[in-house]
């Protein structure tokens, strides 16, 4: 059979390398699968289809190094993982048969006790036989932060299959930012990481969660996902009718062959490696030292790091090899690899590494200051009406009032002009029309203090270039928040400090512990998120677009306006709801939404005045090397196309959730009320932006963009102590 495009040219930095112990694996795991009965009988596979795909040989690839024993039960795992992915397609795929699909995904979580001595069912299938087996051999093994992490990943392996069936059955094809989301869930490549750490080193608990650690998984998991979508694009579009995978996901949203849609796929991939490789030298390390981690368990996140290096070669090779992909005329090695022997010239030589340079640096030639015009604005999509709350004039000179209290007015930042030019009380209005007059003036000083840290950090910390004083700010910020209602152990200095420890004890005045933590991560992940674009800033490194979108969320301040929305809905929505796939996207799409509304109007600001690199259109024109009119475009659709996944997702996936997960019908009003609120956030936002003088070129050239004439800016304070 032809195939329906030629394989790219892929970014191999490190040579694959094979784990001597391959032919044990695969012995064993041919008898293990028989034993689970995954072989003659089972109506999926027969001993003939296990041998062509050679997960055996899968596994030593990607994990060179362990020991015999290890390689075996991880060969078993995949074995397992690939078992339960062609036994979901022929049982529940291709009828399609949602409900008893569920109820097969609903009963596996039992197979996965954090403490092996709770009581499991009796399995009824291979999938849950082997599951059952796979469990007791490796969890005695790794701690119990481990197994709720890999519980976690392989739970959302499994259950996010439901959405590829979703939109078989419908014919929907996702956008892209969806599908780079769902296909780390459904993809299984963070479950991937998990076994890495199995064969390699277990992560410390104190890192697992943080930025760093999370980047190096979801990169990981990205690049392992779109190499395989260009492998498997023939035996997955073409013969299984699947509709998840990125290749046909780029070729439906841009309109673009199919050639041109897996040239683009692995133009992503390479800058997720390259982001990979970035994240491991820089952030990695500082991590380390901020975290003050001991040798060895610097020693394991560097063992661990490697593996998921390994991996990556290694998955590579085997695609190559392996009968199940379309893989004719694919390069199991790196261009520097083959310029051996007779006739290779160190000018050969020269000249890959000068692209290969290149295409690194492209992200660090950005020239600040380009003068590119008024911000172009497009037909905004917007099915939402805009309310506005009466109570409106009212909040803008208690605002005013506020901010001077709070002396945000008086450190060179802001004045009364700049103030106003923003308007947040306006955009409090937009986002809750039914607010109380104190709801709005306590919404409206929320912004007031995002907004004004958003400017503070690039101006102060960014003009000086002292990232370790943002670091000791951000930590001060963070622990302003307390938990119990006990008064904060800092003595505020400066006017960010003082608004907040205001905001926190009005806001969580009648919260409990849990919500307050849930508000503290939200506000911590807003200002930590200040102190990633600062060190761009510093580089002068335009970001990897998926990084800059997931990023984005945080530093708009997304999480801590819709954390304030969920607290406002009361106990009726039990919190695993929010935490569902389903809630998740539809959030991400909505803030995905808010945050490329304010990109689009911010760039003359952005990109002319303050010389910023975050910035969407900025990130497009970059990454696909074109002109503004062509990025605008990309952006314009990008958003378009989340609103319409919304849309979809409140049509029909939210009405299947509230069936899942049998809510009452006063659940389901709440339900329907925070999706209110997310409409109302979404109009209001771009309301704000059309309405305020913030980003509008008249403005913009009649103010100076450093600091305000007059005030001294505040200087970098001594004592950071937080006693």
């Amino acid at each position: 059979m032809t195939q329906p495009f030629e394989l790219p040219h892929f970014y191999l930095p490190h040579p694959a390398r094979l784990n001597p112990n391959v032919a044990d694996a695969r012995a064993h795991s041919t008898q293990w699968a028989r034993d689970m009965g995954m072989l003659e009988g089972s109506g999926i596979w027969e001993q003939a289809d296990l041998e062509a795909h050679d997960y055996g040989l899968l596994c030593a690839y990607t994990h060179p190094d362990c020991d015999g024993p290890a390689l075996s039960l991880i060969t078993d795992w995949y074995v397992w993982v690939f078992f339960f992915d062609d036994h979901f397609l022929d049982m529940f795929k291709r009828t399609p048969d949602r409900a008893a699909g569920k109820a097969h995904l609903d009963r596996l979580p039992l197979f996965m006790p954090l403490d092996l001595s709770t009581p499991v069912p009796e399995p009824r299938n291979p999938v849950e036989a082997g599951l059952k087996d796979l469990w007791t051999r490796t969890v005695p093994a790794m701690s119990r932060d481990w197994r709720r992490r890999f519980a976690v990943a392989t739970e959302h392996l499994l259950n996010e299959s439901m959405w590829e069936l979703s939109n078989i059955d419908e014919g929907r094809i996702a956008n892209p930012v969806e599908y780079i989301e769902m296909r780390r869930k459904v993809g299984g490549a963070p479950w991937s990481a998990g076994l890495v750490e199995y064969a390699t080193a277990e992560v410390p608990a104190a890192v697992a969660g943080t930025r760093p650690l999370r980047v190096l998984m979801e990169t990981f998991s990205d690049a392992v996902h779109l190499r395989n979508d260009l492998f498997s694009y023939q035996r997955e579009v073409e013969d299984e009718g699947e509709n998840s995978n990125g290749v046909l996901v780029l070729e439906t949203f841009f309109g673009c062959t199919t050639q041109e849609a897996a040239d683009t796929v692995n133009d992503i991939l390479t800058s997720r490696l390259h982001q990979f490789e970035h994240t491991a030298l820089t952030e990695v390390p500082a991590l380390a030292l901020d975290k003050g981690l001991r040798p060895d368990e610097v020693a394991a996140v560097a063992a661990y790091t490697k593996g998921l290096q390994d991996w990556q070669s290694g998955g590579h090779e085997w695609h190559t090899r392996s009968s199940r992909y379309m893989n004719e005329g694919a390069s199991s090695r790196a261009s520097w690899q083959k310029l051996t022997g007779p006739g290779t010239s160190a000018a050969d030589v020269g000249a890959l590494l000068a692209s290969a340079a290149a295409e690194r640096l492209r992200a660090c030639t950005h020239v600040p200051f380009q003068k590119v015009g008024p911000s172009r604005l497009p037909d905004f999509t917007m099915p939402f009406a805009v309310g506005i709350s009466p109570h409106l004039e009212g909040c803008r000179p208690r605002l005013l009032a506020w901010t001077h209290r709070m002396g945000m007015l008086a450190e060179g930042v802001w004045d009364e002009d700049r103030l106003a030019s923003c308007d947040l009380a306006l955009c409090s209005a937009g986002l809750d029309p039914d607010a109380t007059a104190q709801a709005l003036d306590l919404s409206a000083q929320w912004l007031a203090w995002g907004t004004y840290g958003d400017d503070y950090y690039p101006l102060v910390f960014g003009n000086r270039r002292d990232l370790a004083a943002a670091r000791l700010t951000t930590a001060r910020l963070s622990a302003c928040m307390t938990l119990d209602g006990e008064p904060a152990p800092v003595v505020p200095v400066d006017a960010m400090e003082r608004g907040l420890i205001d905001l926190w004890t009005r806001t969580t005045r009648d919260m409990s512990p849990d919500q307050r933590r849930t508000l503290r991560d939200a506000v911590d992940a807003m200002t930590e998120s200040w102190v990633w674009e600062l060190s761009n800033q510093l580089q002068n490194r335009v970001p990897d677009p998926v990084d800059y979108l997931e990023m984005r969320r945080a530093t708009f301040g997304s999480e801590l306006t819709l954390s304030l929305c969920r607290m406002g809905r009361g106990p009726a929505v039990p919190p695993e709801v929010y935490r569902s796939g389903v809630v998740r996207a539809l959030e991400n799409a909505a803030m995905d939404y808010a945050c490329l509304t304010n990109d689009v109007f911010s760039y003359q600001k952005e990109i002319e005045y303050e010389g910023e690199v975050h910035n969407a259109i900025l990130v497009v024109q970059n990454f696909f090397g074109c002109d503004y009119p062509t990025a605008l475009g990309v952006v314009h659709d990008l958003m378009t196309r989340r609103m319409e996944q919304f849309e979809h997702i409140v049509a029909h996936e939210l009405p299947v959730l509230c069936d899942d997960f049998g809510l009452s019908s006063e659940a389901r009003a709440a339900m329907g009320d925070y999706v209110a609120d997310l409409q109302n956030w979404l109009a209001g936002i771009l309301n704000w932006h059309r309405e305020v003088d913030r980003y509008k070129a008249g403005y913009l050239a009649r103010r100076t963009h450093g600091f305000l004439p007059g005030l001294v800016p505040p200087s970098p304070l001594p004592q950071f102590s937080l006693s």
